[in-house]
């Protein structure tokens, strides 16, 4: 009970506290969630506390007939999945997508919002509205240099520094590929 109040109180003070003296944050125009949908490999994070030991990191979207469907799971260096979460995700209204409310645990939520996306969604960049939240995810293991020079290139317009960034271990996710 202890460990659940203490994520509790934790998931209040990080979602409550706002500070307005950051800009507004830009997202994509648009974000088509049936694309969207499928497994995305995470390839670089600004560090949290939820994902406290992940070498690498997974998130699995599926469609529902009211929200998305999140399950995201973590993985050691050895490839082995050492935790893992479900959630639900629901759009921002007039966001057009992208910008969703996930919450792994009601009634606290998240702000995941999709500040850049590959032409052929091979690529996402997601952060929130306060920049304390980070992740790069790819649909393979790996980017090509072509984009992640891309996106490194772009983050501080969003105010974002690639210095916070840690860069996941492909390895990690060697038990998950067929």
């Amino acid at each position: 009970m202890h460990h659940l109040l203490t994520f509790a109180f934790t998931a209040f003070m990080i979602l409550g506290c706002s500070t307005s003296s950051i800009a507004p944050l830009q997202t994509v125009k648009t974000l088509d969630l049936q694309q969207y949908k499928g497994k995305w490999y995470e390839i670089a994070r600004y560090e949290n506390h939820f994902e406290k030991g992940c070498v690498g990191a997974t998130a699995d979207y599926a469609l529902n007939s009211d929200h998305v469907g999140v399950t995201n799971s973590c993985y050691d260096a050895k490839g082995t999945m050492t935790a893992q979460a479900q959630g639900k995700a629901y759009a921002v209204e007039n966001s057009q997508n992208t910008k969703l409310r996930v919450t792994f645990f009601w009634p606290f939520y998240g702000d995941y919002w999709v500040l850049m996306m590959g032409d052929d969604y091979r690529y996402s960049v997601v952060g929130d509205p306060s920049r304390k939240y980070l992740w790069i995810l790819s649909r393979t293991t790996t980017l090509s240099d072509s984009d992640r020079k891309h996106i490194l290139s772009r983050l501080p317009e969003f105010e974002y520094s690639s210095d916070q960034l840690y860069w996941t271990d492909p390895k990690a996710y060697s038990k998950t590929l067929p």
